[in-house]
């Protein structure tokens, strides 16, 4: 069984910089893509990136060109590099597989983007 803990979340300045790392407790290869998602103060979760086993990877419009998200097997760490933040970058940020499973949500890390 696989449990997932984030963090790397903070506050930061517009225009700042933040890495996230997701930690699994068990094997992840046997998760076929991994995501991250965000969920902000009074919205739905959304899904912001994906990475599949090969190395593919999908970001939705919002994010595309600002955040990178990368898988380490070896590590069982999955990272979402997020830069020239926005303030509406701001939520609380969780690992999950994709699609996700209800099982592995966690805690989050919260990310806070503001002057």
């Amino acid at each position: 069984q696989v449990q997932l803990v984030e963090s790397g979340g903070g506050l930061v300045q517009p225009g700042g910089s933040l890495r996230l790392s997701c930690a699994a407790s068990g094997s992840i290869f046997t998760i076929a893509a991994m995501g991250w998602y965000r969920q902000a103060p009074g919205k739905q979760r959304e899904l912001v990136a994906t990475s599949n086993r090969g190395g593919s990877t999908n970001y939705a419009d919002s994010v595309k060109g600002r955040f990178t998200i990368s898988r380490d097997n070896a590590k069982k760490t999955v990272y979402l590099q997020m830069n020239s933040l926005k303030p509406e970058d701001t939520g609380v940020y969780y690992c999950n597989s994709a699609p996700s499973r209800a099982a592995l949500w966690g805690q989050g890390t919260q990310v806070t983007v503001s002057s």
